[in-house]
C-alpha cells in the first residue's frame, strides 16, 4: 500500500541557544531602550494649562483628541495621523534598502519580546541542550516547577504589556490606581487581558512563525533589496570546502568553516545562513558572534559570517582571482535611497509646517436643509445655517462672526441667550455650535443662489478665518 501524500510538515520547535557578542549586546540594548520608553512613556508630564490634560503622550478616546507634547490632533485633522503612517511606512523602506531587515532584528515589537521571552526560558530552564533534554523527558517535579514559573512570569510580562498599552489611552496615574484598587473599568480591563494573551501567544509559542507567515514584510522586503543592500552574508571564497578541524591540522586546501553549527544554533529562526539569504533572516546578527567566537577559539580572522552587501561579495570573489587587495564598501548615495530620503523630506516638512502654521480655531458652517429658505412678508428671504466654532486653544475666547460682500444681510443669532455676533464665547478646547438666520431684502436678490462668506475674527488677536457657502432664494 502506498504511504499517503503530506503537503504539510508539523512546526519544529527551535531551541535558540544562548551567545554572547557584539551583536547580542546591541540587541540588549536596543530592547532596554525600547521597553524604557514603552512602559514609561505614559508618565511624563507635560503642562497644556488648565483645561488640557498633563500627559505627554495621550490618546484621549471620550474626547476624540491625540495628544503628543505640544501637538494635538483633533478629528478633523486625522490627516496628520496618515502622513504619520506614511512616514513610518516610507522609512522603513529606506532603512531596509540601506541596512536590510535591521527592524526585524532589533526594533519590531515581536523580536523584542520574543528575546524577552526566551531569556525567561533559559534562566529557568537551562541552555539549549538542557532545554531540549526536559522536554524529551518525562514529567517529573523539576520539569513541571520549571515550566510552571516559566509561564507564569510569561503571564507576568503579558500583563505588563496589556496595563502599559493601556495607560496611553488614559490618565496614568488614575489608571494605576484603579488596578491596585481592582477598580478597573471592563473595556479597560478587556484591552489588558486581549493584549497579555497575544503577547503570550505570540512571544511564548509562535515566535519565529510570526515573521514568516504572519508578517507580509518577510514577504515584499527583496523588493528593496539591490546590490548594494547590507545584508548578512557567508563569505563562501573563504568558507568552503567545510569540514571539522582538529586542533594542529593545518588550513590549507580547506575552508575556515568548521562545520560546527553554531551560527544555526543561535539563530532564532533556525536557519543556516551559509546557504544564502533566506525571506526567514531577520538580520539580527546572532550567527556572526557565534562564528567570530569559534574563529577566535581557532586562531582565524573573524568575518567569516558578517554583514556585507552583495556588490562586496561579487567584487571580493573576483579580487581574490585577481589576486588584488579589496575592501569593503558600503554605498550610502544611491538612486533608490535618495528618492525615499526625499519623499520623508518633503512630506516631513509639508506636516511640520501645517502643524506650525494651523490655526488656532476653525469655522465650518453647514447650510439647513429643511426648509432651504423662507420668503418673509416684506419680500425679503431668510437662509438658516448651523455654525460650528472649533476652539483648539486651552483657553476661553471670544469670537465675532459676519457676513462679507453683503452689507444689506441681516445676521441673527438663535438661542443660547447670546445678544449679537459679535460675542460667540466658546469655552476651551471645545466646539461651539450656534444656529444662525442670515436675511437678504428683496433689492439684494440677484440669482437664484450666490455665494455667501462667513467670517469668524478671535476678538482678543484678530486672526480670522472664513467659510464659503450657499444663499439660496429659489428652488
Amino acid at each position: 500500500m502506498s504511504q499517503p501524500v503530506t503537503f504539510f510538515a508539523a512546526q519544529k520547535r527551535i531551541y535558540p541557544r544562548d551567545i554572547w557578542g557584539y551583536y547580542r549586546k546591541l540587541k540588549w540594548l536596543a530592547m532596554g531602550l525600547l521597553l524604557a520608553v514603552y512602559y514609561f512613556a505614559p508618565w511624563i508630564r507635560y503642562d497644556r494649562g488648565e483645561h488640557a490634560p498633563d500627559q505627554a503622550i495621550l490618546i484621549d478616546m471620550p474626547a476624540r483628541r491625540a495628544y503628543f507634547f505640544f501637538i494635538e490632533i483633533w478629528p478633523q485633522e486625522v490627516f496628520y495621523i496618515t502622513g504619520l503612517l506614511i512616514l513610518a511606512a516610507v522609512g522603513l523602506f529606506c532603512v531596509t534598502s540601506l541596512l536590510g531587515r535591521v527592524w526585524c532584528g532589533y526594533a519590531c515589537p515581536q523580536t523584542v519580546w520574543t528575546d524577552l521571552f526566551i531569556k525567561v526560558e533559559d534562566f529557568l530552564q537551562g541552555d539549549r541542550n538542557a532545554r531540549m533534554k526536559r522536554d524529551q523527558g518525562p514529567w517529573n517535579f523539576d520539569k513541571i516547577w520549571r515550566k510552571s514559573l516559566t509561564h507564569i512570569l510569561w503571564i507576568f510580562i503579558g500583563l505588563a504589556t496589556g496595563g502599559a498599552w493601556v495607560f496611553y489611552f488614559t490618565d496614568a496615574p488614575t489608571l494605576a490606581d484603579q488596578i491596585l484598587h481592582l477598580d478597573i473599568p471592563w473595556s479597560t480591563a478587556d484591552w489588558i487581558l486581549g493584549l497579555t494573551a497575544s503577547t503570550y501567544l505570540m512571544a511564548g509559542y509562535a515566535r519565529e512563525q510570526v515573521c514568516t507567515y504572519m508578517c507580509p514584510y518577510a514577504r515584499f522586503q527583496s523588493a528593496m533589496f539591490d546590490r548594494d543592500t547590507l545584508i548578512i552574508g557567508y563569505d563562501k571564497a573563504r568558507g568552503e570546502p567545510r569540514q571539522s578541524h582538529k586542533q594542529g591540522e593545518s588550513w590549507e586546501e580547506r575552508g575556515h568553516c568548521i562545520d560546527c553549527n553554531q551560527c544555526v544554533a543561535v539563530c532564532p529562526m533556525g536557519i543556516d545562513i551559509r546557504e544564502g539569504l533566506q525571506m526567514e533572516c531577520i538580520a539580527c546578527g546572532l550567527c556572526i558572534d557565534a562564528c567570530n567566537g569559534i574563529m577566535k577559539k581557532v586562531g582565524l580572522p573573524p568575518g567569516l559570517i558578517r554583514y556585507d552587501t552583495e556588490r562586496n561579495q561579487l567584487e571580493r570573489s573576483g579580487a581574490k582571482a585577481k589576486a588584488i587587495i579589496f575592501k569593503d564598501r558600503l554605498r550610502i548615495l544611491r538612486p533608490r535611497t535618495l528618492y525615499y530620503s526625499a519623499f520623508l523630506l518633503v512630506v516631513g516638512s509639508v506636516m511640520m509646517a501645517s502643524i506650525v502654521t494651523r490655526a488656532p480655531f476653525d469655522l465650518h458652517v453647514l447650510h439647513d436643509r429643511n426648509p432651504l429658505f423662507v420668503h418673509l412678508a416684506s419680500g425679503a428671504v431668510r437662509n438658516s445655517y448651523t455654525v460650528k466654532i472649533l476652539n483648539k486653544l486651552h483657553d476661553d475666547h471670544e469670537f465675532s462672526l459676519r457676513i462679507l460682500d453683503l452689507p444689506e444681510a441681516e445676521l441673527k443669532i438663535e438661542g443660547a441667550g447670546t445678544p449679537n455676533a459679535d460675542h460667540l464665547d466658546v469655552l476651551a478646547d471645545s466646539v461651539g455650535q450656534y444656529r444662525v438666520l442670515v436675511t437678504i431684502p428683496a433689492g439684494s436678490i440677484h440669482a437664484n443662489r450666490q455665494d455667501v462668506i462667513f467670517q469668524l475674527t478671535d476678538n482678543f488677536t484678530q486672526s480670522s478665518d472664513i467659510n464659503r457657502t450657499m444663499f439660496i432664494t429659489k428652488e
